[in-house]
């Protein structure tokens, strides 16, 4: 007697092309399958954001200490000994470059550290064993990282305000949409540049590696403490070779309507590099590179 099924209606696992499965099921409804990812992309994105925010002490604590000392020795000591440059004053022209470092800084570990931590302790198998395809996954990783840099960023600035106000001086926000763009694209893209970092990391010290030798020598010669007028042809030629340059200065020209260099194609050449690198991402999620023995 039939059962009404086809011969060829069993329950099979059915590959996406960007990863993860989806069971094929015949009562399944329509759009039902959707749903499910929607889900789950929520239910990631909702712990990797959890994870920082129920441990504030660790998050938030740190960048506001170590940036009060900064806006303390260079803002103000060494600052009121600094002459103006292109009429503003010390403090608020390294503002923007110290919210820049904050916030690739906080972006890149907490990727970078989440995606290690998992492999390590083998609970991120739990994830890839989900139905979540690949693309799910990384802007799981990617936003809640993102997220955590741009209010560790948000802190830095009020910390700078802060320290403005009490040295008599004021700061506004020039053109404010610059400033969210540079500020969303530059957290996406240190975020996605965590996630590679957390991949290729075989322990800790790799990870202290990428942070301490690598990303925060590029900040603090991308223009955070000086501007590129005072370098020789030389030295600024080099400079421009250093995508920081482009960050800091296009948060500062947000800030500050003040740029060393042209900040619409800055924020076009870090827009593309950021979907680039987060398409190697997923690519690097669907090869199993660092995820799989």
């Amino acid at each position: 007697m039939s059962d009404g099924r086809s011969d060829g209606s069993a329950e099979t696992a059915e590959g996406r092309p960007d990863g993860g499965t989806v069971v094929g099921d015949s009562d399944q409804p329509a759009g039902a399958s959707g749903a499910s990812g929607l889900t789950g992309f929520v239910t990631l994105l909702r712990r990797e954001i959890l994870r920082f925010l129920r441990r504030p002490r660790n998050t938030f604590l740190p960048p506001m200490i170590t940036n009060v000392l900064y806006f303390a020795v260079f803002g103000v000591v060494l600052g009121g000994r600094i002459d103006s440059i292109a009429g503003f004053t010390y403090i608020e022209f390294i503002l923007p470059g110290l919210i820049v470092l904050g916030t690739i800084s906080n972006a890149f570990e907490n990727a970078s550290f989440s995606i290690f931590h998992g492999r390590w302790n083998r609970y991120i198998e739990e994830v890839l064993t989900s139905p979540l395809s690949n693309r799910a996954m990384v802007l799981a990783y990617v936003l809640s990282s993102a997220l955590r840099g741009l209010l560790v960023g948000t802190i830095i600035a009020a910390i700078g305000v802060a320290f403005l106000w009490a040295t008599g001086s004021a700061i506004g926000v020039a053109r404010p949409l610059y400033v969210v763009a540079f500020m969303v694209v530059v957290s996406l893209l240190f975020a996605s540049f965590g996630v590679i970092g957390g991949l290729w990391a075989e322990d800790f010290d790799y990870l202290t590696v990428l942070t301490q030798f690598i990303v925060r020598p590029l900040v603090f010669f991308g223009g955070v403490f000086y501007s590129l007028d005072v370098l020789t042809p030389l030295f600024r030629s080099v400079s421009l070779l250093n995508p920081m340059v482009y960050m800091v200065n296009g948060v500062r020209y947000g800030f500050l309507s003040y740029s060393d260099v042209p900040p619409n194609a800055a924020l076009l050449v870090l827009s593309a590099l950021t979907v680039v690198v987060i398409l190697i991402d997923i690519a690097l999620f669907r090869r199993g590179y660092g995820l799989v023995d």
